[in-house]
């Protein structure tokens, strides 16, 4: 995330608002910027930079030495942003602080700029593979997931349909939304659901199975729609208070219509940071998504109502969209699966295009075997295959590090397989580039409404939008040239190894402050540490996910995270399957959770 940092030239600001007048002019603001140019980094050629474990490239640490704002401070803020006399010079200050002169406006580098990572598509050579056909349908795709998990899991699946009462299930859904959005708990989970609709959904259901006619595996079963994702009958809102007044839903999204085929039952739009522009889940104007696990703590962002709804039980599945870890992030605070697919995997018509070459639709799920055969029923892949090596690396709190490299040694001890060392040279850069990028997509799109809307939206959106407006063409083409040597670094390194590991956040969750429950919050410091793993898989178009390997010592989960080569989705689940596997006797379950099977 972008780092503010108040230093000298903070007060420096104020000076000049004494000493100068109102009529202060740009070129003034331009000599003022000279003063503070700092030189641009020269990037090696991609040919010339050694990533075995001998290289002497060096890891550089993300700036982050921003102080945590909410409230009246994060309002000021936002007024000095806004202001034309400050806004521009605080901006220029804000940015070569955070390093963005000097990684990227500033920086002399060959490549060529890659605009959109697509990936041509390659044969894995992956064993036991079941590939699927363009002509099956979304029923028949799930079907054929079914027969790929192992026996153990299927019959754990057959029990469920044969458990599984439609209508039963969806009141006790119903009343566990109404308990839990009202006081004491306030969980935040959805932005907008509809009880006469879900229970239509759950009849028409239970009556196909009173038929012997059930669908498929799914048919019935509750799945949640992160409110950036077209789902009728509910307006689209994007986290904010009036978005869906400019852009109505008329539609499903194309992933929704595979799941309605195939019967599931879409129970309505979870809560998510507003625009996407966070990584909390703190939402102004929904409230804050809570953490099943301790009801104090973030749930994370943006995909946040969707993560938190499935580790409290009330869905075994849901949607997200991950632009910068926006899936995985909440799935790893909140104990679940979540897998972001390999760009272009999944059909993105009717979600809200607010980052087109970094986001994607994402799955969160209680298991690795629901969320496979969701990927199934919306995308069409259902491969399996046994990795030989892997990659690591880390820069995390202490207890994160520790129970992930546990996690992994487990992994390696089960299976024999082998991991190397090697250097991801510029991991700042590229997370600063992703940020410029994701930026400024985002801001473009706003744009396309005019200003009419913006008092309307959350401070800390507001930041965001206004630090998102400030990246020009030319970081933006530099920022897409980072993207062309990182593709190049990590095609090299997928040449050695099948995929690379790490943790999938820097921290755990941590605690919602009530200052921040209206107005939104800027914590860049944490908001970088949770981003800091996810970065390459939207930048690069990576396909990644990530599981639940333990939890720290106040009982907060902690995620394990695997990022694979393009279309290499076969890889990544097999693996997570096997990692929840090892975990299984281990895992918890969170303090807030429903059981909507239980038999009274």
């Amino acid at each position: 995330m972008f780092v503010i940092i108040y230093n000298k030239y903070t007060l420096f600001i104020t000076a000049c608002s004494l000493h100068f007048s109102l009529q202060f002019q740009t070129s003034n603001f331009l000599i003022l910027m000279g003063l503070f140019k700092s030189k641009g980094v020269v990037y090696r050629p991609v040919r010339d930079v050694n990533l075995g474990s001998d290289s002497t490239e060096f890891y550089l640490q993300a700036n982050v030495k921003a102080p945590r704002m909410a409230g009246i401070l994060v309002k000021i803020f936002t007024w000095f942003l806004e202001s034309p006399i400050f806004g521009p010079l605080l901006l220029y200050i804000l940015k070569g602080n955070n390093l963005i002169h000097k990684l990227i406006t500033n920086a002399e580098l060959e490549e060529s700029p890659l605009f959109v990572p697509s990936h041509n598509f390659e044969d894995q050579k992956e064993k036991e593979v079941k590939s699927l056909d363009s002509a099956l349908t979304p029923q028949e795709q799930v079907q054929l997931a079914v027969e790929c998990l192992p026996t153990s899991s299927g019959k754990t699946h057959d029990e469920k349909v044969t458990l599984f009462c439609r209508w039963t299930v969806a009141e006790r859904f119903i009343a566990a939304v109404n308990e839990s959005s009202k006081p004491p708990l306030q969980m935040g989970f959805f932005i907008n659901y509809n009880a006469d609709d879900i229970l239509r959904q759950a009849n028409e259901s239970t009556l196909r199975y009173q038929k012997g006619t059930p669908i498929s595996v799914l048919d019935g079963v509750p799945v949640a729609i992160k409110d950036e994702i077209d789902c009728l009958p509910y307006p689209t809102t994007g986290g904010t208070k009036w978005l869906h007044k400019e852009r109505p839903c008329i539609d499903d999204a194309c992933c929704v219509k595979r799941l309605r085929l195939c019967g599931a039952i879409l129970v309505g739009k979870t809560n998510m940071h507003e625009l996407g522009a966070g990584t909390s889940g703190i939402n102004p104007h929904y409230g804050p998504a809570r953490n099943p696990y301790d009801t104090s703590r973030i749930a994370g962002g943006s995909s946040s109502g969707s993560a938190s709804v499935v580790s409290a039980g009330l869905c075994p599945v849901a949607l997200g969209v991950d632009g910068g870890g926006s899936v995985r992030m909440p799935a790893s605070l909140c104990g679940v699966v979540g897998i972001k697919p390999t760009f272009g995997r999944v059909p993105d018509s009717g979600v809200l295009p607010m980052n087109w070459t970094v986001g994607m639709i994402g799955i969160l799920a209680g298991t690795v075997e629901d969320a496979l055969i969701t990927y199934a029923a919306i995308s069409g892949e259902t491969p399996s295959h046994q990795p030989s090596n892997m990659l690591w690396f880390d820069d995390c709190c202490d207890d994160v590090r520790l129970c992930c490299s546990h996690a992994l040694s487990k992994l390696q001890d089960h299976y024999g397989w082998k991991t190397i060392d090697v250097t991801i040279p510029d991991i700042e850069a590229m997370r600063l580039a992703h940020y410029l990028t994701i930026g400024s997509e985002c801001s473009t799109w706003i744009d396309s409404f005019g200003d009419k809307h913006f008092a309307e939206l959350g401070w800390d959106a507001r930041v965001a939008l206004n630090v998102y407006g400030a990246f020009n063409s030319k970081e933006y083409i530099k920022a897409q040239k980072l993207r062309n040597r990182q593709m190049q670094f990590h095609k090299k390194l997928f040449a050695e190894a099948d995929v690379i590991v790490s943790p999938t956040t820097g921290v755990t969750a941590y605690s919602i402050q009530d200052d921040a429950l209206k107005t939104g919050e800027l914590d860049y410091v944490n908001g970088a540490a949770l981003v800091r793993y996810s970065i390459s898989g939207n930048f690069l178009g990576l396909p990644a996910v990530t599981v639940a390997v333990g939890y720290n010592k106040l009982g907060l989960p902690i995620g394990l995270q695997f990022i694979g080569r393009p279309w290499a989705e076969a890889t990544l689940i097999h693996l997570a399957f096997a990692m929840q596997a090892i975990c299984l006797t281990e895992y918890r379950k969170p303090e807030i959770y429903y059981d909507l099977l239980r038999k009274d």
